[in-house]
């Protein structure tokens, strides 16, 4: 974390000084925003947190309860969410609240006697250590206040409006561009004025209100799926049992063919149980969404027989049915008119794709479409980049909800599965083999205005082109510290350029010399290029250096300029961007980089743009002109 730069700071210095709308953000919901979020979800609140460092976009988000969430139906947070937490700085707090999942247990009818159930296999959650995050299990809850925060301490001050319902939109296409299309009528739902109607006219307007949303509802796009026609009771529960391994998460199959998913909580004595009810005739939906929680509880009992499930307290439960469905589009773009003009309205998260959860997927996905979304949205709005960017969100995001979406399909499947119908196995054999994508990793964008081809993916095999940047340990040079270069990735809305090379000795050429002299000085630089006058040089590309030696062989006054930017009032160095090998782990052997240098690009939201030798600057500059705007005139001839 790095503060001081523009004087002593004595408090918190997480809270970053008030800028741009936060200077003095009116408290009432404003008749016009830039960005108006509905429904303060992970994915709408992921949202609003990344576009609350854009301090000179009016973004407000509102939700139709008088207040915050008091307990989440989601729990399971999977290490690419915690890595992605990392990034707005509470990753470290959450993870000391949550449960952690460091192995999983199936259980299985005992083949003397059926009527029992007995442990079979015990496989670590992460046995090919894919991610140095742990798996996690914390309230749904307890993740829109650590967002909350993060929003409250951003430089505009942001927070939800709570009691605003929406009821419907309407886009005006003749408006200028530059003005405000679209019009939405919500209504009050809490306070003095309850009942009131509330108009406000927006630029964007991005729908995370849930399987039910009306702003999906309002652009007329249509899931598209079915339902598996099987229920399932889950509850959260406080309890006295004798189940041996009722604080692992565990997947319990009875010889009756009642199968119950165990999920943990955080806290030392909650747990979750999802129950299987059985199959739901399409004529009989009614019968299982009556069923009471008692009849959950006695289900539970007879599954996990011979042990005994006393439950004294529940602190929430519900029954759904699974579905399977993702929608057409997840923008107000007709799939005739695709590419004909610039979408006004989004949907996000349970809006646009709806699932069982007991893969533990939604929230995951949902933030990640977050994620994904807003750093767009501040870009087309500061004038970055043009609004063709904004189409990349629905083409990039509902190919990875269709990926989840057959994945549960699967999942869900073998889970309701009686166990004479599955090998001995197969379903620890399938979570394993899957926990790649559990763990939110498998998602790879395709080449696109955003992510180059992979012409040189030989250069840096360990980082493939469109999927996130993996992490890997370094030393900080100036300070000696060790640490994970990925880490060092904050949600602040800018790019990450990554140049690894070989240092030079003293006096020879280097084509990182050269590579650094031209993203400091030339004129058609990314840097020089893309960011405004005035600015700090790193304000949208954030340059660093990884070197092949160790860094007691460095010398960090021979470092180029590019690397040490001056930053604050006072043009103080900036020592965070120049960093070494680890001693006991060489990043250019783990993730396979060429030795010769070459230069990774990661976008705000983690994944890896291109990839491209250290000599190919004409190419680099050709990347970043597709998809940001030039921000100074070009030199006089």
């Amino acid at each position: 974390m790095q503060f001081h730069h523009h004087g002593y700071v004595s408090g918190d210095p997480r809270v970053q000084p008030a800028a741009g709308v936060g200077l003095d953000r009116p408290h009432d919901l404003p008749d016009e925003v830039d960005v108006l979020v509905v429904g303060t979800g992970p994915a709408g609140m992921i949202t609003a947190a990344q576009l609350s460092q854009f301090p000179d976009v009016t973004t407000r988000i509102v939700d139709r309860r008088p207040g915050r969430l008091p307990i989440g139906q989601a729990d399971g947070i999977q290490a690419r969410s915690v890595e992605t937490f990392a990034a707005f700085g509470f990753a470290g707090r959450i993870a000391e609240e949550a449960y952690r999942i460091t192995e999983m247990c199936f259980w299985h009818p005992d083949p003397a006697d059926p009527t029992r159930i007995v442990r079979g296999e015990r496989p670590p959650d992460d046995p090919a250590g894919i991610s140095e995050f742990p798996h996690l299990i914390v309230n749904q809850a307890r993740v829109l206040d650590y967002f909350a925060e993060y929003m409250a301490h951003a430089p505009t001050r942001m927070a939800p409006d709570y009691g605003y319902e929406f009821r419907d939109l309407s886009l005006d296409p003749d408006t200028d561009p530059d003005g405000h299309p679209v019009t939405v009528h919500l209504v009050r739902t809490d306070g003095p004025d309850t009942g009131q109607e509330k108009t406000v006219r927006a630029r964007y307007v991005v729908g995370a209100d849930g399987a039910h949303s009306a702003v999906r509802h309002a652009i007329g796009c249509t899931p598209q799926g079915d339902s598996a026609f099987h229920a399932w009771g889950v509850m959260d529960v406080l309890a006295v049992t004798d189940f041996p391994d009722i604080r692992l998460k565990c997947a319990i199959q009875s010889g009756t063919g009642g199968s119950i998913l165990l999920i943990p909580r955080e806290g030392g004595h909650l747990f979750r149980m999802y129950v299987d009810l059985g199959e739901v005739r399409p004529d009989n939906h009614a019968a299982t969404r009556s069923t009471t929680i008692d009849q959950i509880v006695d289900r539970a009992r007879a599954i996990l027989h011979p042990y005994t499930l006393d439950v004294k307290d529940v602190a929430w439960h519900s029954v759904y049915e699974v579905g399977h469905r993702v929608t057409d589009r997840f923008d107000d773009v007709p799939l005739d008119q695709v590419g004909t003009r610039t979408p006004r309205v989004f949907i996000e998260g349970d809006a646009c794709h709806t699932h069982s959860a007991k893969a533990g997927q939604g929230m995951n996905v949902s933030m990640q479409d977050g994620f994904n979304l807003a750093w767009k949205l501040g870009y087309v709005l500061t004038g970055r980049s043009p609004e063709s960017l904004l189409a990349t969100y629905s083409a990039e995001r509902q190919v990875i909800a269709q990926n989840l979406i057959d994945f549960d399909r699967e999942w869900s499947s073998l889970m309701a599965r009686k166990p004479e119908e599955l090998d001995p196995g197969q379903l620890a054999d399938f979570y394993v083999r899957t926990t790649e994508f559990l763990f939110g990793f498998m998602t790879q964008y395709p080449p696109s205005l955003l992510v180059a081809e992979p012409t040189h993916q030989h250069l840096a095999t360990g980082f493939p082109l469109g999927k996130r940047f993996k992490s890997a340990p370094v030393v900080r040079v100036a300070d000696a510290n060790p640490l994970h270069l990925g880490h060092q990735h904050r949600a602040d809305g800018r790019w990450r350029v990554y140049a690894f090379a070989d240092t030079p000795a003293a006096g020879q050429p280097s084509a990182l010399t050269d590579w650094a002299t031209w993203m400091h000085t030339a004129p058609d630089s990314p840097v020089r290029a893309h960011t405004r006058p005035g600015d700090q040089r790193d304000a949208v590309l954030d340059v660093k250096v990884v070197y092949q030696q160790h860094h007691t062989d460095l010398d960090l006054g021979a470092v180029p300029a590019l690397f040490l930017p001056r930053t604050g009032p006072y043009d103080l160095v900036d020592y965070e961007k120049v960093f070494a090998t680890h001693p006991d782990e060489d990043l250019f052997d783990t993730r396979g980089i060429d030795r010769d240098g070459c230069v990774v690009v990661v976008r705000p939201d983690q994944y890896v743009a291109a990839v491209l030798p250290l000599h190919d600057t004409a190419a680099l500059a050709a990347f970043f002109r597709r998809h940001l705007l030039v921000q100074v005139d070009p030199p006089e001839a």
